[in-house]
């Protein structure tokens, strides 16, 4: 907190901040931390947490071995959620990255005729395609099609960028398979709430409700490590005016993302060690199912 000009702090203000600082990974020195290994006892963050039958270790007490005698492979290290950790713990979001990139090649070489073809729309007459197209037609495959279209330079960069800062650092936490079902969950329920609530005729695009719901699991995270949830509010705050400050986007895909990022989130990072798996996987198909339920409403109301 600022301090008033004329109000020097004193050192009994000075030592109780030191005393309330957490201490950094000892991996990663910039990153604070509130988590010890349950060996070592050295601060850890997210991306170094392996799981344990008792808390969280580091990776070189893992490596070392488990402390019961078995050889360190019998064991193998888990992320925060139950995943694998990989020696790559970004490759999946490279690999969106990459498919978003692709997609936008194809965009630019093919044109519009393309991007009508798989964007999302609800039902409507499309000029280039000669035809009635949207989801009410049978075309369920644009919900998800839809998330790898971008309708400009700065719409993919915007998105891009979004998906390397907080996607790496989530997989990281998560392992690969529970991070590629929160986005593809996310992205599913925004083209459900787009398509249950915008225009029929009106089309939309883009991986912003996968990024939103990576938003949202990022804040459930972080509150059940004790981070400080302040600068994730206010980059979700931010984000939340570009939605409803701008014309000619989908809020609807952001909140329906956000919203099911927030449900498999926590569910990924809440979840207990004993029915882990079950829970997080569970919950990830309920939200499938209210995705279903919602198209199912929706194209009974346009046909």
């Amino acid at each position: 907190m600022d301090q008033a000009p004329g109000n020097p702090q004193g050192p009994q203000d000075q030592g109780h901040q030191d005393a309330q600082a957490l201490p950094t990974c000892y991996r990663h020195p910039d990153r604070e931390s509130g988590v010890r290994c349950t060996r070592c006892e050295r601060p850890i963050c997210p991306e170094c947490m392996i799981s344990a039958s008792v808390g969280f270790q580091c990776p070189e007490c893992v490596r070392a071995g488990s402390g019961t005698g078995h050889e360190p492979s019998a064991s193998q290290p888990r992320t925060l959620a139950g995943g694998t950790v990989t020696a790559d713990p970004r490759l999946v979001t490279k690999i969106l990255i990459g498919l978003n990139l692709a997609v936008f090649l194809v965009q630019l070489s093919v044109g519009d005729r393309f991007t009508d073809s798989f964007d999302l729309i609800g039902r409507a007459y499309v000029p280039l395609l000669g035809s009635v197209e949207g989801v009410a037609e049978g075309q369920w495959y644009r919900m998800l099609t839809a998330m790898f279209l971008h309708g400009s330079y700065i719409h993919i960069l915007f998105n891009m960028l979004s998906l390397w800062w907080i996607g790496g650092p989530l997989e990281a936490a998560l392992g690969r398979a529970r991070y590629l079902a929160l986005y593809f969950v996310s992205g599913l329920a925004g083209s459900a709430l787009t398509y249950l609530v915008a225009a029929p005729n009106q089309p939309s695009l883009g991986a912003s409700g996968a990024i939103f719901g990576l938003f949202g699991a990022t804040a459930v995270l972080m509150r059940r490590l004790n981070y400080d949830m302040r600068p994730v509010i206010a980059l979700l705050v931010i984000n939340l005016i570009f939605t409803f400050g701008w014309s000619n986007i989908a809020w609807q895909a952001h909140i329906g993302g956000l919203v099911g990022g927030v449900v498999v989130g926590y569910a990924m990072v809440h979840a207990p060690r004993e029915r882990r798996t079950l829970i997080q996987y569970g919950v990830c198909a309920v939200v499938l199912a209210a995705v279903v339920v919602a198209t199912l409403v929706r194209t009974a109301q346009l046909t």
